[in-house]
């Protein structure tokens, strides 16, 4: 797994590539860094090696443009590595259009699990690409901000950059 650092506005993220497709894009500040980091490698059956890729270059610059409000989504091709639960969650986020939020329950009754929410919050906390798969736009059900791995303040300031 190839990685580099990426410093955004909100806080600094890893990048990590894997045979050309983008694995992590994930909160070096967050709580669950480290076990994002251990599954990616495990169910990848790889090590982290710092270095350069064209997918981390293009990731970088979609970052850089989503940041200056060029553009409103990303085409930087990505492998989500996790349990086919965590995937189909996380499939779920490119679903959230660009400046608008919804609530873990309504991704759980999307999703058929009625009775889900916490393990939807869960696999939306593991989130490994963060900002690209949006669960900054993913909120209460009384639209109050709730955890977020960047932290609140980044959540915010992402969600006040995309209503600009």
């Amino acid at each position: 797994i190839i990685v580099r650092h990426y410093k955004s506005p909100c806080g600094e993220l890893l990048l990590g590539a894997y045979e050309g497709k983008l694995c992590l894009c994930d909160w070096v500040t967050s709580s669950r860094h480290e076990s994002n980091l251990n599954r990616t490698k495990k169910l990848l059956k790889a090590q982290l090696s710092e270095g350069l890729a064209p997918v981390l270059k293009e990731a970088a610059k979609e970052l850089d443009e989503y940041f200056t409000g060029t553009i409103k989504s990303f085409k930087t091709p990505l492998l989500l590595v996790g349990t086919e639960f965590q995937k189909e969650v996380w499939n779920s986020l490119k679903h959230i259009p660009f400046g608008n939020t919804c609530s873990y329950s309504e991704i759980a009754l999307e999703l058929g699990k009625k009775n889900g929410t916490r393990a939807v919050a869960q696999a939306i906390g593991s989130n490994p690409t963060a900002i690209i798969l949006p669960c900054h736009r993913v909120v209460g059900k009384n639209g109050k901000l709730t955890g977020y791995a960047g932290g609140i303040a980044a959540k915010q300031l992402l969600l006040n950059l995309e209503k600009a």
